[in-house]
């Protein structure tokens, strides 16, 4: 059984002037591409979008209902994605061994990131807190 961990992020409700884009339309599709490669790079997939309605005060003692517009994502949890790499099998190689040039080891490799650019979720579920 797959399990899934979900992220929920609010829509963006407006963008900023992007030269090139015209009508509001499209710098709104831009930002939401955008948002959506972002968090599709840390391993999310887009799920669905969704409107739903909360509660916030109005002034002193009024309450009112407002509309959130939602963006869904999800991705298979590190237990679900450790059952599932097992299962698939890489293609075998006989090809030789590289050869390590010793001169080589003292220099950072090429490909290795100079920095973490990764930005955590907005919302994460919270670990309870221990009442004061």
């Amino acid at each position: 059984m797959q399990v899934y961990e979900y992220l929920a992020l609010p829509a963006p409700r407006r963008s900023g002037k992007i030269k090139g884009l015209k009508t509001p339309a499209e710098r709104f599709a831009h930002e939401l591409t955008v948002l959506m490669n972002e968090v599709a790079s840390e391993g999310w997939e887009f799920w669905r979008s969704e409107c739903l309605p909360s509660d916030e005060r109005k002034g002193f003692t009024g309450t009112m209902v407002v509309q959130n517009h939602l963006l869904i994502f999800r991705r298979l949890t590190a237990d679900a994605l450790a059952e599932k790499l097992p299962q698939t099998s890489a293609p075998t190689s006989t090809a030789p061994e590289p050869r390590i040039d010793p001169v080589m080891l003292d220099r950072p490799s090429d490909d290795a990131p100079i920095y973490d650019t990764r930005r955590e979720p907005m919302f994460r579920a919270s670990t309870p807190v221990a009442e004061r």
